[in-house]
């Protein structure tokens, strides 16, 4: 308003920062602490009494400021520290863990003690209702019985209820019905999911209600706060001057994670966990529009992690991701965060320098600070002599009027040469901080090149305090040319608060095919929305005329998981638009070629959901310009040198505050600015654009290749791990964005894979660890038997498990990388799914029943799939339909196929770059020198371990022996498997590469450190398995299970021997169903076992499996069948010092006749307990007839269930770990 000041603000976890524009237009700026009850209650309100001039406990005077905009941490905090509202959870019965369970994936797969994150709710209610997908009503609620539920829960102190029922994001009446009566016993907050998220999937809905829930009552008390400040009402605690109170009072607005800003009293806890970053993102896109650049990076470096984000000219948004372990089912601003900041913590391990994930916090901080914190990158940038103490601001000491202390990491980097050696401190310094810089530009890969986005064609827009300090060399990992440096990036957050619009979003699941129906379902609900998300928008002041709504369609694939948003049609004051689902088909297409390399043609489109955009009333606000200056450049500040890339460089420092728009800076040179350091790398030159932006552009060409030699080296070592991962990292997100099956895109039972010219794994990114140690094995064969007939374009297939596969089901493709000339293999790279079915006696190719391998399905031996860049389609789709049990489904398996061709390009291409980079001989060297890390990270085990054996009986009276004895002198151990039972006439043998991948597995957990998995961790492990045993067998014996069964047995023996813990539950209970039309597989976690020092874990994969769940709504939309039951059965792990984590009991009813398979172990031989624990609880596996008849079905089984008949799976439990009397 004018005549007024308007305050824009981002309250931090550490700093507030404050940008005021006076009445005059004018842009002032200040940095609060967020937290300093002695000076003041609150840093917002603190900030705005200083910018007016006003003592403390002064009332702000009414009509003076005009709006505050805001973005908060407070629920991000309340969150992470999980200091939320008290909170019950009422869901559907049958569903009391599902936010608990979740997708039952471990998130680190090599951890011993997994650790999952920790429930909001306090207290959960199951209630009787049921809807089916179809809105059909099984169960209607008894409302006396809710009202009795909400009535105890209300007298014990509970204060905020959650309330999710399964399928109410489309069929609410029951939700609405028990939302009404939470309401009439006074809850202070009420979260319904269809209110909050009304999109398909029970656990992100459900987490993202609960959430809502949990934080809205703290965020309300907040905005309380704020506005009772602003208003001038009295605090106790304050003296303020008596000034009558203006109901003209200022309008206060917050950030959402959308992006947008809304009304104090609609700020809603699901709408702020990226408040601040969702600034950040507006500021990054407004400041790059007042520069001229429109294809932005976003390089949001603070002191314990760095922000990353996409934009290119419009903000791109999620509506499914993770934030603190919570999923969350609403907009929110794509933003990728990687634990690399300022304060990440310098690490050596006597071969390889590492940084982060670790962080010193604000709290002992790093080094520099004076108290006496670890090594951080802060400090690498003072030993390198980037940052200069004389120009930090004083605020360090007892009494914070010291200086940055670069004498103790002075000290402490020359401590550190004595123990690296050659190296002089600058050095080390210098090495660590090209680590720091190769983890964020990783982290840019993920949100720009992953998807698709040429970053080369951006503008690094840089942004944190510790930014400035590694733009260059970060633009310079990702060949960007350009970085821009506004005025204000130490604030942009704030800044961006200013420069946002005021928005309102809604969505609306649809679930129908895209046509013509469709187009009227869209139109309908997208103006219903439309009008909700208008009114609200002009509730808080805007005019109608002046609000623009953009209509969404979010559009898949039928039977995928991966929608994209296409503009539908927009409403305007001078019109209103029409859907039309032929240009919306032709937009995803374009977007879906984009993203993913390719379309389907066969697979029908459907509209998942709508989403609406109110969008109107943001600051108009442009910067002014200015002509180049006619002055010269001012007199450096200070001349220095700085060590960058291994030299000492001669340095100006020039301070912000001098210079004019035209000055350019040549590097190398420092320029000072209020709130950070900006490094001007040498190649690079700094100009003050007319706008008085920093614009760093790359003037020379950088040299790419490094003469680094081939010796490793500690800094080169650990950026050639993380490239090495990085490329199959890449490989995996191309093959889940361009497969076609619900296995490898949802359930991620899939693994990519790069090797060294002779076959040896050199990085396998952490996909499923029982392919891990068991693709090199398919590499070989494809060398061995083609070594002379190999050529450039030629790729590779084979499941054959008598020839380097594990079983049918996993196809694994591999594909040559040849030198310059092609005639040399110098590298492979590989890919290795799960097919949904490659034909065999089941649907699934899963079956408990099969003897021999041919039973098993399609083998695949050594079939050249494309031939020199030819795709050999037509010879594919006979080998899939001639064996004497072929493919079900040949056209799902070609598509994936395609897909693991793709992702193997992807790995091929980055390689190539590498070598470009770095020279071949030096990549070559450094395959070798992962490889030799990882080895030397196993002996170190080894050291530890002492001779050991032990035996597993496994269901089927068959017994896995093992003998331990290791060599001390050698540092080398022979795992020797002699004793262990003969082959068997059942589907349990498993190839001797399964037992191979559970050996590296089970050493690499030992190592319990972040070390590379490659070849070089089993290089002083000696195997030994006997020729025709149940871990060698011969053919044509089945080996289905041996695979996912007995890898788990092989796993749990071996850490039997060990001593490292209990066995797990020992098995990946493989539950297939199908009929002609529908083909399901899904493998079912249990509890983790128990270890010295640590209790397992409820309900979550272990050991050789990692695959994800269906989400119970997908799988009730997709499927015909009924999700009657998934719960946790309480203490059912095995008892002792150290308790097992809890099995679980699943319930699947079916609407129509289907078959039903189950592979499962521990049915009859209860899962060991060590050191004296208790063994676990046995597995059961039933069907209920529909006379209620329960039928008991064998550990391995196989039925026909008919409408209404139901299959229930209860999981055996791990063991406990030690004496249970010894238990506190």
């Amino acid at each position: 308003m004018r005549g007024r000041w308007d305050f824009w603000i981002d309250r931090g976890g550490t700093f507030t920062d404050v940008v005021a524009r006076a009445p005059d237009g004018t842009l002032e700026a200040r940095k609060l602490l967020s937290e300093n009850p002695e000076a003041y209650r609150d840093a917002a309100v603190a900030g705005i009494r200083d910018a007016l001039g006003l003592k403390k406990g002064e009332a702000i005077p009414a009509g003076k400021i005009g709006a505050v905009k805001m973005g908060t941490t407070v629920a991000t905090n309340a969150l992470l520290e999980r200091k939320g509202e008290r909170t019950a959870l009422l869901i559907t019965r049958g569903f009391r863990d599902a936010l608990k369970i979740g997708y039952q994936a471990r998130p680190k797969i090599f951890a011993k003690q997994i650790i999952k994150p920790e429930m909001l709710y306090e207290r959960v209610v199951e209630i009787d209702e049921r809807v089916r997908a179809d809105g059909a009503v099984e169960q209607a609620p008894d409302m006396n019985t809710i009202r009795a539920e909400l009535q105890t829960l209300k007298a014990d102190g509970i204060r905020s209820v959650a309330i999710v029922f399964m399928h109410a994001y489309r069929h609410p009446a029951h939700e609405k019905a028990a939302a009404r009566l939470a309401r009439e016993t006074g809850f202070a907050q009420v979260s319904v999911s269809h209110e909050v998220s009304p999109l398909i999937k029970l656990v992100g809905r459900g987490d993202t209600t609960v959430v809502d829930a949990y934080l809205s009552p703290i965020l309300r008390r907040y905005v309380e706060l704020v506005a009772e400040e602003l208003a001038g009402t009295p605090h106790p605690e304050e003296t303020r001057s008596a000034v009558p109170k203006d109901e003209d009072g200022p309008r206060l607005m917050f950030m959402m994670s959308s992006g947008g800003l809304t009304a104090a009293d609609l700020f809603q806890g699901k709408d702020a966990i990226l408040s601040g970053p969702a600034g950040c993102v507006v500021g990054m896109a407004e400041t790059g529009r007042e520069a001229g650049l429109k294809r932005l990076i976003g390089f949001d470096m603070g002191g314990t992690s760095t922000d990353v984000s996409h934009f290119d000219s419009e903000y791109e948004r999620a509506f499914e991701t993770e934030v603190a372990g919570v999923r969350m089912r609403a907009p929110m601003m794509l933003i990728h965060t990687v634990a690399a900041g300022g304060g990440s913590v310098l690490h050596y391990d006597g071969s390889r320098f590492r940084v982060g994930p670790d962080s010193a916090g604000a709290d002992p901080g790093p080094k520099c600070y004076r108290r006496n914190g670890p090594l951080t990158v802060t400090d690498a940038n003072v030993m390198a002599g980037k940052l200069i103490p004389d120009f930090f601001p004083k605020i360090f000491g007892p009494q914070e009027n010291q200086l940055l202390d670069a004498k103790a990491v002075q000290d402490a980097f020359a401590a550190r040469e004595q123990e690296i050696g050659d190296k002089a401190p600058e050095e080390t310094a210098d090495g660590f901080i090209p680590i720091a810089v190769e983890n964020m530009a990783n982290a840019i890969k993920k949100i720009s090149v992953a998807r698709g986005y040429d970053v080369t064609r951006y503008a690094l827009n840089c942004f944190g305090g510790a930014g400035g300090q590694h733009a260059c060399l970060v633009a310079d990992a990702l060949g960007m040319k350009t970085v821009l440096i506004h005025p204000f990036s130490g604030l942009l957050s704030a800044y961006g608060m200013g420069l946002a619009d005021i928005r309102a979003t809604r969505q609306q699941a649809v679930e129908e095919s895209l046509d013509d129906k469709a187009e009227v379902t869209i139109t309908r609900l997208g103006d219903r929305l439309a009008l909700e998300a208008t009114d609200e928008v002009a509730g808080q002041g805007v005019a109608k005329t002046a609000i623009t709504v953009h209509v969404r369609a979010h559009i898949r694939y039928a039977g995928t998981d991966t929608p994209l948003e296409v503009p539908a049609y927009d409403i305007t004051a001078s019109g209103h638009g029409t859907a039309k689902h032929a240009a919306m088909k032709e937009t995803f297409e374009a977007a879906h070629r984009a993203r993913f390399g390719f379309i389907d043609d066969t697979k029908e489109l459907v509209v998942e959901a709508v989403s609406v955009e109110a969008v109107g009333g943001g600051a108009k606000f442009s910067e002014k310009g200015a002509t180049a200056t006619g002055a010269p450049l001012p007199a450096p500040a200070r001349k220095t040198r700085f060590f960058s890339r291994g030299t000492w460089q001669n340095a100006n420092i020039y301070l912000r505050e001098g210079l004019l728009p035209g000055h350019r800076i040549g590097g190398p040179a420092l320029v000072i600015e209020p709130n950070q350091t900006v490094v001007i790398e040498d190649g690079w030159q700094a100009e003050v654009s007319p706008k008085n932006h920093l614009v760093l552009s790359r003037v020379k060409e950088l040299l790419r290749v490094k003469a680094i030699g081939t010796e490793a080296d500690p800094v080169m070592l650990e950026i050639f791990n993380n490239l090495f991962m990085s490329i199959a990292e890449q490989m995996g997100v191309t093959l889940q964005n361009t497969a076609y099956s619900v296995n490898i895109k949802e359930r991620l039972d899939f693994s990519c894979a790069v090797f060294d010219g002779e076959g040896n794994l050199v990085a396998n990114a952490p996909h499923m660890p029982v392919h891990l140690g068991s693709m090199d094995r398919s590499v070989e064969t494809v060398l061995r038997e083609n070594r002379d007939a190999l050529k450039p374009g030629d790729v590779y297939a084979l499941n054959a498990p008598y020839n380097g596969g594990t079983h049918l089901p996993d196809i694994t493709v591999c594909t040559p990388v040849f030198d310059d000339t092609g005639k040399q293999i110098i590298f492979w790279v590989a890919s290795r799914g799960h097919h949904a079915d490659v034909g065999g006696v089941t649907p699934g190719s899963m079956s408990p029943r099969a003897t021999t391998i041919e039973e098993e399905g399609v083998y695949i031996d050594n079939f050249k799939l494309v031939d020199q860049g030819r795709f050999r389609e037509r010879e594919l789709r006979e080998l899939l339909s001639g064996a004497q049990y072929p493919a079900r489904n040949p056209q799902q398996n070609i598509n994936d196929l395609k897909a693991q061709i793709a992702a193997n390009e992807k790995g091929v291409r980055e390689l190539q770059k590498i070598i470009k980079d770095f020279s071949f001989d030096v990549v070559k060297a450094y395959m070798g020198h992962v490889q030799d890390n990882a080895a030397e990270a196993v002996r170190r085990v080894l050291d530890r371990l002492h001779d050991s054996e032990f035996s597993y009986l496994m269901d089927q009276g068959t017994t896995i022996a093992v003998k331990i004895s290791v060599d001390k002198e050698k540092r080398e151990a022979t795992v020797d498997f002699t004793g262990t039972s003969e082959q068997q006439p059942t589907n349990f043998n498993a190839p001797a590469p399964v037992t191979r991948a559970a050996v590296l597995y089970v050493f690499r957990v030992m190592v319990d450190d972040e070390i590379p998995m490659n070849a070089g961790c089993l290089r002083p492990i000696h195997i030994v398995v006997p020729e025709r045993s149940l871990l060698s067998p011969q053919y044509p014996a089945a080996v289905v299970a041996g695979n996912v069964e007995t890898s788990q047995a092989v796993t749990d023996t071996l850490f039997g021997a060990l001593g490292a813990m209990a066995a797990a539950q020992g098995t990946m209970n493989n539950l297939t169903f199908g009929n002609d039309k529908y083909q399901y597989y899904e493998t079912i976690c249990s509890g983790s076992s128990a270890g010295p020092g640590f209790d397992g874990t409820d309900a979550v994969h272990t050991h050789m499996t990692n695959t994800r769940l269906t989400d119970p709504e997908v799988l009730e939309f997709r499927f015909p069948v009924l999700l009657e039951d998934f719960h946790i059965r309480p203490n059912s792990g095995g008892r002792g010092l150290w308790h097992a984590g809890s099995g679980i009991s699943r319930r699947i009813r079916f609407l129509e006749k289907m078959d039903c398979a189950i592979l499962s172990g521990h049915r009859k031989i209860r899962p060991f307990g060590l050191a004296g624990g208790e063994p676990g609880q046995l597995g059961e596996n039933w069907v209920r007839r529909l006379d209620g008849h329960m039928e008991r079905l064998e550990g391995c089984d196989q039925t026909s269930l008919a409408p209404g008949e139901a299959v229930i799976i209860i999981s055996p439990t791990g063991g406990g770990y030690g004496d249970p009397k010894m238990r506190k």
